[in-house]
């Protein structure tokens, strides 16, 4: 049995669907979490690929750590998105977060992650620092009063529920959200078949960011080449030299692909992603 990817109507992936564990429609979406011999246990949503066991160590530690070890001292966090536990797992490891929001649309994917995916979230769900609410992102965005040091966006792609958190008016609500030096984070899909979410993004941005940016991650189970995930503050961010990267990530545990060097390389963008990059 074959699982096919449906994100793309001209091309695609395919897995080889092994015992499925859990597949219903939850209150938002579709969503299917199966066995595959190469990545483990593997997790869609209307049937596009969200995180697999084998390689969301990539994605995670890319979106948390560029953003946490850029800013001075990240001291209050919100993450939008990440139902499956990830973000928050690597956020908890900076010892200088004090507290944690993560709101999620859908409670479902919490549980079946808690219950499929231990090992994402690794008990930060339990950790007393979090404050989980289930909530549709925008909405909390739009009624927000608090702020924070980072904002880490680990959103599906612009379709379905995740659609208005591409949208200028959430943007809007995140920079206002923000510190003074504070740093957004967000998933911007692949650029070379998703280029107009990085040209999107660009433009969406120019009114509420001094800094705008992006940064690639070669995740293998999203296909198409590296992801874009973005970068963006209202004051202007200045790159952390390697020696103070590497002070930073001596206080992190278990990292296995975020590296000072990796860091700095992420953000060095083909002509083409530049080329995206437009007013």
């Amino acid at each position: 049995m074959r699982f096919q990817e449906t994100l793309y109507s001209e091309w695609g992936q395919n897995f080889e669907q092994g015992q499925t564990l859990f597949e219903a429609a939850t209150d938002h979406q579709e969503l299917v979490i199966f066995e595959n011999p190469r990545f483990g246990r593997v997790m869609a949503l209307d049937g596009v690929i969200q995180t697999t066991e084998a390689d969301e160590f990539v994605y995670h530690e890319m979106m948390v750590h560029v953003p946490m070890n850029t800013h001075p001292c990240p001291k209050n966090v919100l993450i939008i998105g990440g139902g499956d536990g990830g973000i928050l797992r690597e956020v908890l490891k900076h010892p200088s977060v004090e507290s944690v929001t993560q709101v999620e649309i859908d409670r479902a994917v919490v549980d079946m992650c808690i219950e499929y995916f231990p090992k994402h979230s690794n008990g930060a769900f339990d950790d007393p620092r979090l404050n989980l609410v289930i909530d549709d992102g925008a909405a909390f965005i739009a009624n927000n009063s608090e702020q924070f040091d980072v904002i880490i966006t680990d959103s599906t792609d612009p379709i379905g529920p995740g659609e208005v958190l591409f949208e200028s008016s959430f943007y809007a609500g995140c920079a206002n959200a923000l510190t003074d030096n504070g740093i957004l984070v967000t998933q911007n899909g692949v650029p070379y078949m998703q280029g107009d979410e990085v040209t999107n993004t660009y433009r969406r941005w120019k009114s509420y960011f001094q800094t705008r940016s992006f940064y690639l991650t070669p995740v293998p189970t999203y296909a198409g080449g590296a992801m874009a995930m973005g970068f963006a503050s209202k004051a202007r961010i200045e790159m952390p030299s390697i020696n103070e990267l590497t002070a930073r990530s001596n206080a992190l545990s278990l990292l296995k692909y975020y590296t000072p060097q990796v860091h700095h390389g992420a953000f060095g963008l083909p002509r083409f992603v530049q080329d995206l990059m437009i007013d």
